[in-house]
């Protein structure tokens, strides 16, 4: 069997990402995670990310890294010990480990 360019794009387009509906329930925009990123992340990589391209493991965890502190400066001071940090698991949904019909701890925190 010959592989062609076609099957490849195939596996490797995931479609939107739970991310993508995670960053619009927080109201967070792909401008203010790059502005929050220690990790030097752009706008085509988050971009791609909700869009659902297959990432490595090391852009997930540093998307979901940045995504947890931008999240948590975010919140009061007050209600920062009730966050309970994502893991790249909880982000992506071909990710090894991704539980589908889990609900998020933090919804209590999300604006209304």
């Amino acid at each position: 069997m010959r592989y062609t360019l076609a099957m490849h794009d195939a596996t490797r387009d995931h479609g939107a990402q739970p991310l993508d509906e995670l960053m619009n329930r927080w109201e967070l925009a792909n401008h203010q995670l790059v502005e929050a990123s220690a990790e030097q992340l752009n706008h085509k990589q988050i971009q791609r990310a909700r869009k659902g391209r297959q990432l490595t493991l090391h852009l997930m965890q540093k998307l979901t890294g940045t995504l947890n502190d931008a999240l948590a400066a975010r919140l009061p001071k007050e209600e920062r010990a009730n966050f309970l940090p994502y893991s790249h698991k909880h982000l992506f949904n071909y990710a090894k480990g991704h539980d589908g019909t889990r609900s998020d701890p933090n919804e209590a925190l999300m604006p209304k």
